[in-house]
C-alpha cells in the first residue's frame, strides 16, 4: 500500500492551523464598561491558558489552548486599540439632546411598540441586552438625531420608522 494514502498523525495536527479572528478596520470606541469587559475576558482567558498549560501535552488540551491563545491575541489587540469614549451628557451639560455613542435611547415603532437601546462598541455589542453597535443600521439611523425625531431604519427585512421619544446618557 501506498504512504500516500496513510494518515497517520492527521488527528495529531488537527486544530493547528486555526485561523485569526477578524479585527474590525473601524475605530475601536467602546464604553468603560465595554472596556472593563474586554478587561475582565483577557484575565479570563489567562486563567484558562495557565489552567491548561498543565496539560498542554494532551491533543486536546493543545487544541483548546491553541484556541485560548488566538483570542487572548485579539482581545488584546481590541484593548490596545480601544478608545474609551465618555457620555456626552453630564449632570453639568444637558445641552446636548441629541443621540451619540453611549445614549441610551428609548423608541416607538410605527405600530406603537416601544423599544429602548443602548448604542455602545463593537464588542459590547449585544441585541438581547438591547446594546446596538454604534456602527450598525439601527444607531446609524439614530445618532444625531434628537428627542422628537423620527428616523427610518434601514433593514433588509423592511425600512421601519421609528420615533425617538426620550435618550439619556
Amino acid at each position: 500500500m501506498s504512504r500516500g494514502f496513510v494518515k497517520e498523525d492527521d488527528l495529531e495536527h488537527a486544530g493547528t492551523d486555526l485561523p485569526e479572528r477578524q479585527l474590525s478596520t473601524q475605530p475601536n470606541y467602546v464604553t468603560a464598561n465595554g472596556y472593563a469587559q474586554l478587561q475582565q475576558l483577557a484575565e479570563s482567558l489567562e486563567q484558562a491558558r495557565l489552567a491548561l498549560s498543565a496539560n498542554k501535552d494532551e491533543p486536546a488540551a493543545q487544541q483548546k489552548l491553541l484556541m485560548i491563545n488566538r483570542d487572548l491575541r485579539y482581545v488584546a489587540a481590541r484593548l490596545e486599540n480601544a478608545q474609551v469614549i465618555k457620555p456626552a451628557v453630564t449632570k453639568f451639560d444637558l445641552a446636548v439632546q441629541q443621540v451619540l455613542f453611549g445614549a441610551t435611547v428609548l423608541v416607538e415603532d410605527e405600530e406603537g411598540a416601544r423599544h429602548t437601546y443602548e448604542i455602545v462598541g463593537e464588542d459590547e455589542a449585544d441585541i438581547h441586552a438591547n446594546k446596538v453597535s454604534w456602527i450598525s443600521p439601527l444607531a446609524k439611523a439614530l445618532i444625531g438625531h434628537k428627542v422628537g425625531d423620527s428616523v427610518t431604519w434601514l433593514r433588509p427585512a423592511g425600512n421601519i420608522v421609528l420615533e425617538i421619544i426620550a435618550l439619556h446618557y
